[in-house]
């Protein structure tokens, strides 16, 4: 079995946040016209955000990150007048935003700790500049992303079940975030400094998961030439996610209830119980009253992992979550940061008229077409190729943009 290894470890997501913290947000409201509303975003992220009339002398807060706009940093004597002030507060990045520059443009300074965002005038005021400005400033701060009242609420919802520590079933379609979600509720627990641990249900033969969930000793099995502790194990103190729970063989369903249960797990191979303190979240896209008819499930491990249930909708019916999902893919697809290109408004439309049958998953792949199409750092409905069934919906304005002639090197007879 140890060829199989490296396969079981695709399998298995490890998220050890000992230390981890998120940093305050700081809006400068001089002159900024967008401050409210940007503050206003922010927060829908579930980050800590507060709008001040300048930054002041000194923060309690650790690793601030600050932002304002071109304006109130100009009013202050230009750039190194504004990096002075900064520097007492020891911020973990400053973030100044131009609404009036000639073009789109991010730059990055002093190594990533100063970004920059130019946005046209025009422009300043569009879902698309707004959200650039949310990601600029979220980057690596929050995963998840409320715009949407629907989506807003869910995760108010969702903070709500972090402090609670209860075990948490969350259903919804594939693509949907429910490993988002997940990953949201454990960083907002008191658990948030201890390992964030996910095992794919569907994906590790019933030969094996038992093993990679309760851990085994060495000898146990053919092949375990080492002992594995498991993952209830590697996750004590912390959270344990049981991706598509629902594809978990029927044998194995009462082991994990007497797991769920007793708080103790039995590694193969081993007598004796050994205590966990495990949150449990599981997720599934089944609708798992039925799977419990169909004898599929059973009722009783259905009980005790929906003590509280969460449901994540199709992106369809959260359509104000579109746009600013499609910033953070492509903040996440692009080459760099700095080399995000342009949406048109008319490309934006494109996005917002969809109905994603495939949810984020099916707009992620649409984002990272238009990383490939688009020209000139500007993405255009002819850069926007959605899936049409079998083939993909390929217009004839962008074979019309795109097409090159053919060189007479790359004919062919």
């Amino acid at each position: 079995m140890a060829w199989f290894l490296p396969f079981l470890m695709a399998c298995v997501s490890v998220q050890d946040r000992k230390g981890a913290g998120v940093s305050k947000i700081f809006i400068d409201r001089t002159v900024f016209a967008t401050a409210e509303n940007l503050t206003d975003m922010i927060g829908k992220r579930g980050l800590a955000v507060q709008t001040v009339d300048g930054w002041p002398s000194e923060l309690a807060e650790k690793s601030p990150v600050l932002v304002m706009c071109a304006k109130a940093e100009a009013a202050l004597g230009g750039s190194q007048k504004m990096l002075e002030r900064a520097r007492g507060l020891r911020p973990s990045r400053v973030v100044v935003i131009d609404e009036a520059a000639d073009r789109f443009a991010i730059r990055k300074e002093l190594e990533g700790k100063l970004l920059r965002l130019d946005v046209p005038a025009a422009h300043a005021q569009g879902g698309y500049a707004r959200a650039i400005a949310v990601e600029t400033v979220c980057a690596g701060l929050s995963s998840m992303i409320a715009a949407d009242p629907a989506s807003a609420r869910l995760m108010g919802v969702a903070d709500r079940v972090a402090r609670a520590d209860v075990t948490v079933l969350i259903n919804g379609p594939t693509g949907t975030g429910k490993e988002v979600l997940a990953r949201f509720i454990h960083t907002r627990s008191a658990r948030a400094d201890k390992p964030f641990v996910a095992i794919n249900c569907a994906a590790i033969p019933e030969n094996m998961l038992e093993a990679m969930m309760f851990g085994h000793e060495k000898g146990a099995f053919t092949g375990a030439s080492v002992a594995n502790k498991g993952l209830f194990r590697a996750a004590d103190g912390g959270t344990l996610l049981l991706d598509e729970i629902s594809e978990m063989p029927i044998g194995l369903q009462s082991k994990l209830l007497r797991v769920l249960q007793e708080r103790c797990v039995t590694p193969l191979g081993v007598q004796t119980e050994i205590p966990v303190d495990v949150r449990v979240i599981a997720t599934t896209n089944r609708d798992m009253p039925e799977e419990v008819r169909r004898n599929s499930f059973r009722e009783d491990l259905f009980y005790r992992l929906n003590v509280f249930p969460l449901e994540t909708l199709p992106l369809r019916d959260r359509p104000h979550d579109i746009l600013p999902l499609a910033v953070g893919l492509l903040h996440r697809h692009a080459d760099t940061p700095m080399a995000l290109p342009w949406i048109t408004p008319e490309a934006v439309e494109v996005l917002e008229r969809h109905d994603w049958p495939g949810n984020v998953r099916e707009l992620e792949n649409v984002i990272q077409r238009a990383l490939v199409l688009h020209i000139d750092g500007c993405i255009t409905p002819a850069d926007i190729v959605l899936d049409t069934g079998r083939s993909l919906q390929m217009r004839p304005a962008w074979l019309d943009h795109h097409a090159a002639p053919i060189t007479g090197k790359e004919r062919v007879a």
